[in-house]
């Protein structure tokens, strides 16, 4: 076949991306190219030639490696060749296949299979094949990576937000914790579907017609088919693997992905200017800016964002896959196809959040600065404000703290000194808090709502904990 330029490619996976994240490009060229999609198919015609000579008692190892060896490295130019004749891709397969092999072995070329025996089964080994040796390990490496950023600032003190607002305290390994077992389990997940993926060696209609009238046990041709590639048979098959083993895979795949988009939102916008709590790896001669040379963009989180939006969609065709006319109808033929688009994206979206994760730093300062600040400075501690006086028994402690904060507003003051005005209901709650031993005395209350970092619950030791238990998860995911 003639050599294209990379530059004369349509999709951009297989231009910009090829070259900008070659290792992962490479990585998923064994399993999900053209190329592979063919070689997988080859495989199974010589596991189904393998699977009637065993049954037979007529297999031996030098059968086996002669046969192997006959159709090392078939040409997909060579099928798709013939396919320009038949207009039958497995069809010219097969004609590939007889021209290459011992003539012996030929009528068992593709005997009692339909082409979908070889497509799904084909599918699936590559499925999950790829999960294994790309999709997987990148993952784990992302998580192994976030796990060490929590580790590193798990008693970082940061501001928590909701609606976009401070809300109360919180360590910036905590934040990023969240995403560590969000992401983990998710592995867990994807681990679990990979080994669940099925193959059929069921004939036209499913029911093992054709089989039936070879061997006394079609159950067992197939399991023995089915092995070689590390395959069980689907429960039930129409000439179609029930599809809903690769949909799980698939949809699982997309929850992961949302979750590293969301990850990838919070990093990008916790590198507003106006906020600067963290900072994207920039090397020396990058450019933020054609004509603003003091940008530093957050590019490579808008980038994991922005593949995700490319991408998402895809699960509704994943969907409409799921539908097929009585025992098959060819609706998926072109579909399908394009789930290797999909893994591909997902693939470089997970390297490429690898990258963000790898160079990110935190500005210590600025994040104390915004947790001290915001439109009422140490406004984040009306909570335990509120909580303490009322369990003085203040029935309406809520409404006397939220006037306190007014207060403070009205008077661009902080909250604590605002407090401090108050000395009625400051002694209320700084004897309450002696009498729990948050304090040594009643006297020493105001110091607490001064310091913001001293109210961060349980952050700290949640995130160093989950920091831990997906370390030692990940250490126990077999991967290739």
């Amino acid at each position: 076949m003639e050599a294209r330029s990379i530059f004369h490619c349509i999709s951009p996976i297989d231009h910009r991306y090829s070259v900008s994240e070659k290792a992962v490009f490479e990585s998923l060229v064994p399993w999900i190219s053209e190329e592979a999609s063919i070689s997988a198919c080859v495989k199974a015609e010589i596991a189904l030639i393998i699977a009637h000579l065993t049954v037979r008692g007529r297999l031996t190892p030098e059968i086996k490696a002669k046969l192997e060896k006959a159709v090392a490295g078939v040409d997909p130019a060579e099928v798709y060749a013939d396919e320009e004749k038949t207009h039958h891709n497995i069809r010219s397969l097969v004609n590939v296949l007889m021209r290459k092999i011992p003539s012996e072995f030929t009528p068992l070329v593709h005997l009692g299979a339909t082409s979908v025996d070889i497509l799904d089964t084909g599918l699936s080994y590559r499925m999950a094949g790829v999960t294994r040796n790309v999709v997987l390990p990148l993952l784990k490496k992302l998580e192994l990576q976030l796990c060490a950023f929590v580790q590193k600032e798990a008693e970082t003190p940061q501001v928590g937000r909701t609606h976009g607002q401070h809300a109360l305290p919180i360590t910036l390994g905590f934040a990023v914790s969240g995403y560590v077992s969000r992401l983990g389990k998710s592995i867990l997940e994807i681990e679990k579907r990979s080994r669940e993926l099925k193959g059929k060696l069921s004939g036209a209609v499913g029911s093992y017609n054709a089989t039936s009238m070879i061997v006394k046990d079609p159950l067992e041709l197939e399991r023995i088919y089915l092995a070689q590639l590390g395959l069980e048979p689907s429960e039930h098959s129409t000439q179609l693997v029930e599809p809903e083993y690769l949909l799980r895979l698939l949809l699982e795949f997309n929850v992961a992905f949302g979750i590293i988009a969301n990850l990838a939102d919070d990093l990008r916008n916790l590198q507003r200017s106006e906020i600067g709590e963290v900072r994207e790896g920039f090397t020396a001669d990058q450019v933020g800016s054609s004509t603003m040379p003091q940008k530093r963009n957050p590019w490579n989180s808008e980038h994991v964002k922005s593949l995700w939006k490319a991408f998402m969609p895809r699960v509704n065709t994943f969907f409409m896959d799921q539908i097929s006319e009585h025992q098959r109808d060819l609706t998926n033929s072109a579909s399908q196809r394009f789930i290797a688009d999909y893994v591909a994206g997902f693939c470089l979206a997970i390297s490429r959040m690898s990258t963000v994760v790898e160079g990110l730093g935190a500005d210590r300062q600025k994040l104390l600065a915004n947790l001290y600040g915001g439109n009422i400075p140490g406004g984040i501690m009306a909570e335990p404000a509120y909580i303490l006086l009322a369990e003085t028994g203040v029935s309406d402690a809520h409404e006397v703290i939220r006037k306190i904060t007014l207060k403070a507003e009205q008077e661009k003051i902080s909250f604590a000194a605002a407090l401090s005005k108050e000395p009625d209901t400051l002694g209320k709650i700084g004897g309450k808090m002696a009498e729990l031993g948050l304090i040594p005395s009643a006297g020493k209350a105001l110091s607490f709502f001064e310091k913001p970092e001293n109210y961060c619950g349980l952050a700290a030791k949640k995130a160093k904990a989950l920091a831990e238990k997906y370390i030692k998860v990940m250490g126990e995911i077999n991967v290739f």
